[in-house]
């Protein structure tokens, strides 16, 4: 069998990988459907310095096309899609970009996940909270959310425990709650919340 050669290129740059900065930012926006995360990233695009990404998990889902899925099997694709979101959030932050990542730990396996891939002195974990009663106003007038879908997953998202910043929805707007998270950012504390986590959790080996 013959071996295949690449064609010489008229400029090696062409062929050479770049270099990339430092590790990126993550921001990781973690609250129910419906908390206002989506939002809270627009506005963080608005304020933050230098070029940000908001990679939210409903992008990915929305790339799905095919066959309506049996019931039986939607949870399986559902987690499938989460798993590999997950793994481009961490390509892209070690690639050098910063990210506001809009994305519900409403299932323990996501944040046990996330630990294992991202760098915990990278990542921003931001509590997106609102009471109960306001999310299901909300579900209830935007129409486009599974019903009941806030109150599922409203005592598993914050369940694990702490985050580095917390933000009310139902209190602040959100251009407030970005305002807060730009603030927040230069003397964020360390321990950050995903490094205590990590510690509390451990990884997979």
């Amino acid at each position: 069998m013959a071996t295949q050669t690449l064609p010489e290129t008229a400029d090696p740059d062409h062929a050479r990988i770049p270099d990339t900065a430092a590790r990126g930012t993550v921001i990781l926006l973690n609250g129910t459907s419906s908390s206002g995360k989506s939002s809270i990233a627009r506005e963080l695009l608005d304020v933050l310095d230098g070029t940000w990404f908001h990679l939210p998990v409903d992008a990915f889902h929305a790339m799905r096309g095919g066959r309506p899925l049996a019931d039986e099997d939607l949870q399986a694709e559902i987690d499938r899609t989460a798993k590999g979101f997950h793994r481009a959030v961490a390509g892209m932050a070690a690639a050098g970009n910063n990210l506001v990542v809009d994305h519900p730990l409403s299932r323990r396996w996501r944040l046990l996940d996330l630990l294992d891939l991202l760098v915990p002195d990278d990542v921003v974990l931001v509590a997106v909270r609102c009471p109960l009663s306001e999310l299901e106003r909300r579900e209830r007038e935007r129409g486009d959310r599974q019903p009941g879908l806030a109150a599922l997953q409203y005592g598993q998202v914050h369940s694990h425990g702490p985050h580095d910043l917390d933000v009310d929805t139902s209190l602040l707007s959100p251009q407030e709650c970005a305002l807060r998270i730009r603030d927040f950012l230069p003397g964020r504390p360390r321990p950050t919340a995903f490094a205590r986590l990590r510690q509390t959790f451990g990884t997979r080996d």
